[in-house]
């Protein structure tokens, strides 16, 4: 079983969907677990309150993660209630709104890549500060399918934000591999999140479903599960990669 006793886990973008699934299954498995939020109050307030009833460690702090500032100061704190990070699941992100690439504007793709590949940077960038000087950790960022395949309709500006994610992913492996620190991605294909209630039909999830070899849509423990390997030290050499997890899509 993996385990994460004594270890600080920070899930940024940790309180519903996949990061609310990984902040719960990093805590199960026995990691004091930070996670920060944007908006999902309610849904952190539930997950500290499982948490504790289950006698494990999560805390919820409230951060805008595309603001340098923000994040500074959200570090400081999770770093004086738990101490330094050993293990970051960068997860915070999401597509905004569809739009042709013939119809958006510039405004839309600097809030897409605010959202999912700066504030990638800006929470990374953070932790590597403490991680560099103990040389030690371990980085799991947040890709999608779309990085790979374009992404659906009007999801242009998506699917280059989150194809920057994985470049980002291969180019810090290298860097920090050298201090014994590891940086992977994974990649999730249509996994049942609110995600894809806002912003797919029943129709195109379940033609997707169709092409799916599994048949079936992912489910957020499905990804959790895969963040917590590769984070783990059963997962002590792999580094650089983005792991496609969609049920056989595209293979």
């Amino acid at each position: 079983m993996t385990t994460f006793e004594n270890k600080v886990v920070l899930v940024a973008g940790g309180a519903s969907g996949i990061g609310g699934a990984a902040t719960k299954a990093f805590a199960a498995a026995g990691a004091k677990v930070a996670f920060t939020y944007m908006t999902s109050e309610e849904e952190a307030k539930a997950i500290e309150t499982d948490c504790r009833s289950l006698g494990q460690t999560a805390r919820a702090f409230r951060a805008d993660l595309s603001s340098g500032n923000e994040v500074e100061a959200v570090l400081r704190d999770v770093e004086a209630t738990f101490g330094p990070v050993d293990v970051l699941f960068a997860n915070a992100g999401g597509l905004l709104k569809r739009s042709r690439c013939v119809d958006a504007t510039l405004d839309l793709w600097q809030q897409a890549f605010a959202i999912n590949t700066f504030s990638t940077f800006l929470v990374t960038q953070a932790v590597l500060r403490s991680m560099e000087p103990r040389k030690t950790g371990s980085i799991v960022l947040m890709s999608s399918l779309a990085a790979f395949d374009g992404g659906g309709h009007g999801a242009s500006h998506y699917a280059a934000s989150k194809g920057a994610v994985a470049s980002f992913t291969r180019a810090l492996a290298k860097e920090v591999g050298p201090l014994g620190i590891r940086v992977n991605a994974v990649a999730p294909g249509l996994i049942g999140t609110r995600f894809h209630d806002t912003f797919n039909t029943p129709e195109g999830r379940a033609a997707a479903v169709e092409r799916t070899p599994l048949r079936r849509e992912g489910v957020p423990k499905d990804v959790a599960d895969l963040v917590l390997y590769l984070a783990s030290e059963q997962a002590a050499f792999i580094t650089g990669e983005v792991v496609q997890i969609n049920g056989g899509v595209g293979f």
